[in-house]
């Protein structure tokens, strides 16, 4: 189409190699070195004083939550650095002293700008004005706050149907941001509200509601420090979570034991050097993972599988192995999942996920011999094509072993957003909660629609139809972080406005619709004024904990805007003041929205005082072993079914992988040092024989293909490097490799991306 095409512009940079260097795999996480890096990236965005005075601030009872990972902060922080490396590096990217402006764009071009990196592009800095680039235009330009609001407020008021707009959530925003942000789309008449978790954990919502009744883990940050086995399941706590560690550090000395699930070895969980233990960093730190199973990539339920069989095996022959009066009393399912399990050999199950045998007997004889277990588990378990199953397999171990509300056991999936679990809590999902529906007839007195909206995929696949026609994203760097990037490219293009909620400039500001805004607005660390009184956020943790969040910092410019504000304006613009909600005052006042949140959320009471000092959990059936809401009020264990990837001889399983110097799709670095990368990202791990079948040599240039249903996808330009990885299964980074993952390739009843075992073959380039 012709508008596709107005803009030149490039989804991937000038693709260059950046000097790689190698250097051996680390064994030990944090410690000096880590400590060091945090301190180099502060001090370089920040200055020393600011740096400083900043992290002090950080996680602590009146400071501001760290604007990376939604990890719990403890009871008892450390006063001095309750923050971890790469929280360090998150407040130092917001807490810029570079910024961008107007002139700024007068000067360089969108099409000139597409050419940079993705790391390139958020090194420039923070935009402090509203900005507009017009139909036909290369240039954005400086706009008004008020003709910003109007334009889009014109452009819904075009629109023939509600359900043509889509706004989308990332999970930076503040409750009070994401309510306002819900109640707005509904307002206005749509359900189409996708979010970032339908890219990351939606499989473990499905997976949960469906066997637990609660689409959230069940565990409190205390009970990990008793645990007596915890699985951490395809994930990456020292670089995604790195705070974590301090916990299953403390797991550990409480004499608990650390199973690492994963197909790479991952240095956090080999070794771990606490800053804030004086005895850790002068010694040689804390081992954390007993027992490390590298499985294949996706093979987890034929790893669950097989550890229930040895389980049930062990149970024959002790009955105490599995906690037959929990079971009893409630859990349903029993006997069809023991016929389930008679049905495959353990031969051919440990032949599938590629672990020793031995191994396998040494984590099922510890469950055995255990019940204060805890299952952790991230990425690594979502983004399949089967991940509400693979979910759901571990789910079964905890429920035969009794591990499900008690203290010291239970379910943690580690959400990645800071606060992408406290946004689905007030309202942003694109299905239908009847509940929050009457909530809000009665307390906010508008009807909200009652047919589904779109999710993430979904929401691009309209676009790309052009059923949607207008795009607005409250954070995130939408294109980048998407599965199918050049087909999300296009959807986005198809789209007369999209608008960008940001801080910052990325690549998503660049690949816009006809007409496109950039309205910034305040970094988590940022003071939020209104009339003279101070305001202030709330978030909710990985474990359901809702706590206060106040920045400290000047904001970056007098131009930019609070997410609330610029919310409540809109709405107020839209509705020209004329609607049941005073989406005006809500702007200038939390207090009013927190009101509004408690009379229509379940769970949330008097928030704006429990949210003080450390806060308050969300009310979370599980631990109250009350299972009332499932069908026949038991909680369910399930069959699932081994996946058939279908691999042809020359294809190989890829999974995508977060670098040290990343978070999500922001780019703080071109080093990976835990795995031995430094000053590149365009690199692929490969086991040394795949290699070998493929005469493939160290540092040899490829592309990468993937090919489904007909369509060839390529990601071009990557140094092999030999690697501690199965045989058949490769890594490389996102979001350079996203542009693999089919659009409609997807979890089953989850619609989450299959970005963690992609099917590619790869061409060595001459």
């Amino acid at each position: 189409m012709e508008k596709e095409t107005q803009r030149n512009i490039s989804l991937t940079g000038n693709i260059q190699f950046t000097g790689l260097r190698l250097k051996e795999p680390m064994q030990i996480s944090a410690g000096f070195t880590g400590v060091k890096e945090a301190m180099r990236h502060t001090f370089k965005e920040m200055g020393i004083v600011r740096s400083m005075k900043t992290l002090l601030e950080m996680n602590q009872e009146d400071g501001f939550r760290c604007p990376s990972c939604a990890w719990p902060v403890p009871e008892h922080p450390s006063k001095i650095a309750e923050y971890c490396e790469n929280g360090a590096k998150a407040l130092a990217d917001e807490a810029t002293r570079d910024h961008i402006g107007a002139e700024f764009f007068t000067k360089h071009s969108v099409e000139e700008l597409s050419l940079l990196s993705d790391y390139e592009l958020n090194k420039l800095g923070r935009v402090v004005e509203p900005l507009v680039l017009k139909p036909d235009k290369i240039h954005y330009e400086p706009i008004s706050w008020q003709d910003a609001f109007e334009l889009i407020a014109d452009e819904l008021h075009q629109l023939k149907d509600p359900n043509e707009a889509i706004f989308y959530t990332s999970g930076r925003s503040s409750n009070e941001a994401a309510f306002l942000y819900g109640m707005f789309a509904r307002a206005f008449g749509t359900n189409n509200m996708p979010d970032c978790s339908n890219m990351c954990h939606e499989s473990s919502g499905v997976a949960l509601s469906q066997t637990l009744g609660i689409g959230k883990g069940s565990v409190t940050l205390d009970d990990l420090y008793g645990a007596e086995v915890v699985l951490v399941v395809g994930q990456n706590p020292g670089t995604n979570h790195p705070r974590m560690l301090s916990a299953l550090e403390k797991c550990k000395r409480n004499g608990g034991k650390v199973i690492s699930i994963n197909p790479l070895e991952e240095t956090g969980l080999v070794n771990f050097k606490n800053p804030q233990n004086v005895s850790d960093m002068l010694g040689s730190g804390q081992p954390i993972a007993d027992v490390h199973l590298p499985v294949r990539i996706n093979e987890d339920v034929a790893l669950a599988k097989l550890i229930l069989k040895k389980l049930v095996a062990l149970d024959a022959k002790n009955s105490n192995v599995l906690d037959h009066p929990f079971i009893v009393e409630y859990v349903e399912g029993y006997d069809a999942l023991i016929e389930d399990l008679r049905q495959y050999d353990e031969e051919f199950l440990q032949r599938r996920t590629g672990v020793s045998m031995r191994k396998i007997d040494q984590v099922a004889q510890l469950l055995a011999e255990k019940s204060k277990i805890i299952v952790c588990w991230a990425m690594g378990l979502t983004q399949h094509k089967n991940a509400v199953e693979c979910i759901q397999e571990y789910v079964n171990i905890l429920l035969l072993k009794g591990a499900i509300g008690k203290p010291f056991a239970g379910t943690c999936p580690v959400r990645g957003h800071s606060n992408v679990q406290g946004d689905r809590s007030v309202g942003i999902m694109h299905y239908v909660n009847k509940t929050l529906n009457e909530k809000i007839k009665e307390h906010l007195n508008f009807d909200p629609p009652t047919e589904p909206g779109y999710d993430t995929v979904h929401a691009i696949q309209a676009m790309h139809y052009e059923k949607a026609k207008v795009f607005v994203c409250l954070g995130g760097n939408f294109v980048m972080a998407a599965s199918d990037t050049a087909y999300t490219a296009k959807a986005v293009q198809n789209c007369n406005l999209t608008v960008q909620i940001s801080t910052k400039l990325n690549r998503s500001h660049l690949v816009t619709g006809r007409t496109a805004l950039l309205l910034p607005t305040f970094g988590r660390s940022e003071k939020d004024e209104k009339n003279g009184t101070a305001q202030f956020l709330t978030m909710e943790s990985s474990t359901g904990k809702v706590r206060q969040s106040k920045g400290i910092l000047k904001p970056a410019s007098e131009h930019i805007k609070s997410e609330p504000e610029i919310i409540a304006l809109l709405a107020h613009t839209y509705f020209k003041g004329n609607h049941s909600m005073d989406w005006f005052a809500l702007g200038q006042n939390y207090d009013l929205i927190r009101e509004l949140i408690d009379k229509t959320v379940k769970g949330f009471k008097n928030t704006s005082e429990r949210s003080k000092g450390f806060g308050y959990y969300l009310p979370n059936n599980v631990r109250e072993r009350d299972f009332r809401m499932l069908p026949n009020g038991m909680a369910r264990l399930t069959i699932n079914t081994l996946p058939e990837h279908n691999l042809q001889p020359d294809e190989l399983l890829l999974m995508t992988i977060r670098s040290h110097d990343q978070f999500n799709t922001t780019i703080y670095g071109l080093n990976d040092r835990y795995r031995g990368i430094h000053n590149e990202r365009r690199v692929v791990f490969m086991n040394k024989k795949d290699m070998a079948k493929r005469n493939l040599q160290r540092l040899d240039v490829i592309n990468l293909h993937s090919n489904y249903d007909g369509v060839k996808r390529t990601a071009e330009q990557f140094l092999v490097v030999p690697y501690n990885i199965p045989k058949g299964n490769m890594a490389a980074y996102f979001p350079e490799t996203n542009l693999l993952v089919p659009i409609d390739q997807f979890a089953d009843k989850s619609q989450t991306p299959i970005s963690k075992s992609i099917k590619v073959t790869v061409e060595k380039v001459d």
